[in-house]
């Protein structure tokens, strides 16, 4: 059971959420637990849903951004985002097996990915303080400036998602996976 209250239904949320709520269940056919808790604010449902559509407009693909949100998750210890976006990234962003195992250690089989996961999981690791040598590995393999910034927002977005659902201890709503270690 989370330790913070999850709106049962989208009615039971405050208004000033509820058509956020609506525009989730729109897009996905249903309201994932993660945007029923944050619906408590709506102030952070509405930044978290902005960020979100915002990056989703950048230039990294979404196979990506769900590589760097299994890392990330891998990395923070957070088992809801592990297990939404492992789903996420099979039923979505068609990623394989194995391609999911690699994700979650930091890693693609993919060359140009791999740059991005490593990259992204010394993000978390060094809380944003990389070396240039870190920096230039991942323009090396391909990115430009504007997608590291994105890939470090996209740690940013992830990061707050692993926090508040660790801190909620929020219920599961999809196939369970949980992490093999924390950072």
């Amino acid at each position: 059971m989370s330790r913070l209250s999850i709106p049962a239904t989208i009615d039971a949320a405050p208004v000033a959420s509820r058509s956020f709520l609506e525009a989730v269940k729109k897009q996905l056919g249903l309201v994932p637990n993660l945007f029923r808790l944050v619906a408590n604010s709506p102030a952070a449902l509405e930044g978290y849903l902005g960020l979100s559509g915002a990056l989703g407009k950048g230039t990294l693909p979404a196979p990506t951004r769900e590589r760097i949100a299994l890392a990330v998750a891998e990395a923070n210890g957070c088992d809801y985002c592990l297990s939404a976006h492992t789903y996420l990234a099979k039923n979505l962003a068609k990623l394989d097996d194995a391609e999911i195992t690699a994700n979650r250690s930091g890693a693609s089989n993919d060359p140009k990915a791999d740059a991005a996961l490593a990259f992204a999981v010394k993000v978390v690791r060094a809380r944003g303080h990389v070396s240039d040598a870190d920096v230039a590995a991942v323009k090396a393999a391909g990115y430009d400036d504007a997608q590291v910034i994105e890939i470090v927002q996209h740690v940013a977005l992830n990061t707050w998602t692993n926090y508040i659902n660790s801190v909620a201890e929020t219920e599961i709503d999809f196939p369970v996976v949980t992490v093999r270690k924390a950072a």
